[in-house]
């Protein structure tokens, strides 16, 4: 982690517990407030941030002009980026949790096309440990694969102790896109339907935490994002012939989902919820709710210290060959 992150980690440490008691976060006279750690990583990673969300890099001003006027309520920038910074520090203290207890996290991200999931999953792991958290997408089955048993190619996925596994989608495309567009027979589908409610028993009762989310887009939202990925050079990619089927396919896909609601949302692992017509608010309540669902709770550590560099008086360090470099063009 970055030594800024580390300074927003600790000071928003001071805030929560400030929040908890109903104390107001003030400025102090310490160069080192809390509130001062907070506006340096603000002002560090602002270019970052705004890269990173900025949506529609190639459309014409006309459709960006109706995409705001379809969303005149969509949360401000500032405060979204200042509870996305708190957020992202507790994921961090959840991070620490599960690799201290050895937990197993799964967390099963489901939706339509463009409902957001993967702009939740990467708000998720931006900050974390890539060596803990980890996303898991497959591809379409192999031929070998669709001979196996149907959750087979999952499990090696699957988290071990000290891990925190996103699925961008899951076991759930046979009750979802294979059940629409006809890859899997009625008969696999019930098979699937049977299984699946014993199967994530079967986790839960490993010691996996498994939390399940259904990212929800309106019929329109959905038409406007499509429509934006068409005249949108850099994001026309994400369109596949599958997705523009999804789209013919609207009201089947209502149906199976509500199908798959009604019959694998079990006690041992319920389904949530996300609205997400707003991308900011549908992340930052995911994540608030994640937090809101496992138990951890702050691990201390070890302060750091940085140790002296040794300097060897009779090293003299070498020229290399200008070759060696990428040419400073900026």
């Amino acid at each position: 982690m970055k030594l800024s992150n580390m300074r927003v980690t600790v000071g928003y440490n001071e805030m929560a517990k400030n929040e908890k008691t109903g104390g107001p976060v003030t400025e102090d006279t310490h160069s080192d407030s809390p509130r001062d750690w907070l506006e340096a990583e603000l002002e560090e990673t602002l270019d970052d941030m705004f890269e990173t969300e900025f949506s529609e890099p190639m459309l014409s001003e006309e459709i960006r002009k109706i995409y705001r006027g379809k969303h005149p309520n969509m949360l401000d920038r500032r405060t979204y980026y200042r509870n996305l910074l708190r957020l992202q520090s507790e994921l961090i203290k959840l991070q620490d949790w599960v690799q201290h207890t050895g937990a197993k996290v799964l967390i099963i991200c489901e939706g339509r096309d463009s409902a957001g999931k993967g702009g939740v999953i990467k708000r998720i792991t931006q900050r974390l440990n890539p060596r803990v958290a980890r996303v898991v997408a497959l591809p379409a089955p192999t031929e070998r694969e669709k001979t196996q048993w149907y959750f087979q190619r999952y499990v090696p996925h699957l988290p071990s102790g000290g891990e925190i596994v996103l699925f961008d989608r899951s076991w759930y495309n046979r009750a979802g896109v294979e059940r629409v567009m006809g890859f899997a027979t009625e008969e696999q589908v019930e098979d699937f339907f049977r299984d699946v409610p014993e199967f994530e028993r079967m986790l839960v009762r490993s010691g996996i935490i498994v939390l399940k989310y259904w990212f929800s887009i309106t019929d329109e939202e959905q038409q406007l994002r499509f429509l934006m990925r068409i005249h949108d050079p850099m994001k026309q990619w994400k369109l596949s012939p599958m997705d523009l089927q999804s789209r013919v396919r609207w009201e089947q896909y209502t149906k199976a989902k509500e199908d798959m609601f009604e019959r694998t949302n079990i006690p041992e692992a319920p389904w949530y919820i996300v609205e997400g017509n707003d991308k900011k608010r549908e992340r930052l309540n995911c994540i608030e709710h994640i937090l809101s669902q496992i138990p951890y709770h702050e691990i201390e550590t070890e302060k750091v210290t940085l140790p002296d560099r040794v300097f060897n008086p009779d090293y003299e360090r070498r020229t290399l060959p200008d070759e060696l470099y990428v040419p400073k063009i900026y």
